[in-house]
């Protein structure tokens, strides 16, 4: 469940230090009642990061099959050995 704070809660920088790292998800800050910021430890931003890209990369994927930019796996072994003496 998504921790919500409010500002005024900022004040308490070591609590709000040890809630974000308490948890693997983002904490959420409102202002007079609305959405305002969203602050998380550094691992759950990386964690986020790498999953945003490899999302991005099988988004990439997906348009090259699409536009046929495709190669055959054992024609694409080949050249990598022809290329590197392997």
């Amino acid at each position: 469940m998504p921790q919500i704070i409010p500002i005024k809660d900022l004040k308490n920088t070591s609590e709000i230090s040890d809630l974000c790292h308490s948890t693997s998800e983002p904490v959420f800050i409102t202002k007079n009642g609305y959405g305002d910021m969203v602050i998380m430890s550094i691992d759950t931003f990386e964690g986020i990061s790498n999953k945003m890209n490899m999302y991005q990369s099988l988004i990439n994927s997906e348009q090259q099959i699409k536009e046929g930019k495709v190669r055959d796996a054992r024609e694409a072994l080949n050249t990598v050995r022809n290329k590197y003496d392997l």
